[in-house]
């Protein structure tokens, strides 16, 4: 079974859904310390004119102490509204705004109190439009426990004695752990893993690794300078839902899935 992990993005960029499309089963995972100023909460788009730009879901008492899925949504102003303007200003020229802004706002319109039930919503609504069939698990419950365990696990590999084989660090451990529960030996992460995640270690516990490397993607953008890696909505507004489904095809596993 492939499997893949990542923290729950604010409607990530197109290598984000290439990720879970490439996988069986994809977790999304709100067990560890939020981080201020990444992906969490924010996201960019850019308007006609060009004017590339930060949007942002406000949060309660945003905290590096805290996981992310204990991150509260400052609900006490209309933020959906005021963001649903914000892209209709950006996009309401687009080619394909009428197809998918009505999917963007039914997903903005629901009320969240957490922004892991917002970017878990959001995410399983875009991966839906696009057909992608993978199973997206956004239950950490049953991992809890095992937090508690990893904590300490770089000085004491006792609880999880099998370990003892690399000694891995902690985050490494956790994805190794979690492939082992979940009974997978093919992990995929997304590019930026490489300098984190070692074949060979992963190997020696029977699991292959792979990273998703994005093709080079081009599109219209009105008619401004291209920008990539923008917000997956910037890019279905300008090529719709069909020829989105075929951007999702341009990347490749690195290594090679036969190397």
């Amino acid at each position: 079974m492939k499997l893949g992990i990542m923290q729950p993005y604010f409607f990530p960029y197109i290598g984000y859904f290439q990720a879970i499309s490439a996988v069986d089963k994809y977790i999304l995972y709100g067990n560890l310390t939020f981080i201020k100023d990444a992906w969490m909460n924010r996201n960019r788009l850019m308007g006609k004119g060009g004017n590339e730009h930060l949007i942002t879901v406000p949060l309660l008492h945003k905290s590096s102490y805290k996981w992310i899925s204990e991150i509260l949504i400052d609900n006490s102003f209309d933020w959906q509204g005021k963001l649903l303007k914000t892209i209709t200003m950006d996009y309401g020229k687009a080619p394909f705004f009428d197809e998918i802004y009505p999917v963007v706002q039914t997903a903005l319109e629901q009320r969240y109190n957490t922004l892991m039930e917002l970017n878990a919503s959001t995410i399983k609504a875009i991966a839906h439009i696009l057909e992608i069939h993978t199973d997206i698990d956004s239950d950490n419950s049953r991992y809890v426990e095992m937090e508690s365990i990893l904590a300490h696990i770089e000085d004491d590999y006792s609880p999880m004695p099998y370990l003892e084989k690399t000694r891995p660090i902690r985050k490494v451990a956790r994805v190794i752990e979690m492939c082992r529960r979940e009974k997978s030996d093919f992990f995929v992460n997304a590019i930026g893993g490489m300098e984190l995640y070692n074949t060979e270690e992963f190997a020696a516990y029977g699991i292959s690794l792979h990273f998703v490397k994005t093709n080079e993607i081009w599109y219209k953008q009105f008619n401004n300078t291209f920008v990539p890696n923008l917000s997956i909505i910037d890019v279905l507004m300008h090529n719709g839902i069909k020829s989105t489904q075929r951007l999702l095809m341009e990347y490749k596993l690195t290594p090679p899935v036969n190397a």
